[in-house]
């Protein structure tokens, strides 16, 4: 490994309670010291996309956001179904991410996404969205590191963390294929 990686974690939601931020929380608690990982938080206060308004000057949240993406070295998202979609302001926050062409962009950067749903679709429709989306942003999406993990509002604790050990070995397994697809640990990844 040539350093520290850098992780970003993105939720889908802005809830409170959720258990998908309690899930990325949890991400944060199980990484390695070698991976250093940056919730993401500001989701709520980016403006409505609009190509229009996609060029100097933009939107201080928006800056703050690419600048965020390009110091990371991986992106792990978790996001909720919300009407069979995903949610319109992590939407918003993906389509703020097409337009960057500065390098360490989303383009070719590895992302994954952990899905947190216990519900009896497990959120299929919107992850099948996000991959889409990936895929258009020529992400390169770690197909091993993107895994179901089931997170019912009971196995949140205190502090909004999750402290199932399977849950962890789980995080853990995820997070180690999709930092192995970086130039943290392989030059030639890329």
């Amino acid at each position: 490994m040539t350093g520290t990686c850098q992780v970003l974690l993105v939720s889908g939601s802005l809830r409170t309670a959720s258990t998908n931020t309690a899930l990325l929380r949890t991400v944060q608690i199980v990484a390695p010291e070698a991976i250093k990982t940056v919730l993401y938080t500001g989701l709520d206060g980016l403006p409505h996309f609009d190509p229009d308004r996609d060029r100097v000057p933009l939107h201080p949240s928006v800056v703050d956001l690419r600048a965020t993406i390009r110091a990371s070295d991986a992106i792990l998202f978790c996001t909720p179904e919300y009407a069979g979609a995903l949610p319109g302001s992590f939407k918003n926050l993906l389509d703020w991410t097409i337009g960057d062409d500065h390098p360490g962009s989303m383009y070719e950067k590895p992302v994954a996404w952990l899905n947190a749903s216990s519900a009896p679709t497990g959120a299929a429709d919107a992850h099948d969205s996000l991959h889409k989306v990936l895929n258009y942003a020529h992400a390169a999406v770690v197909g091993d590191a993107c895994v179901s993990i089931p997170v019912t509002r009971q196995m949140v604790g205190n502090g909004g963390l999750i402290s199932e050990p399977l849950i962890h070995a789980q995080i853990l397994a995820a997070l180690t294929s999709l930092i192995a697809q970086t130039t943290c640990f392989n030059e030639d990844a890329h």
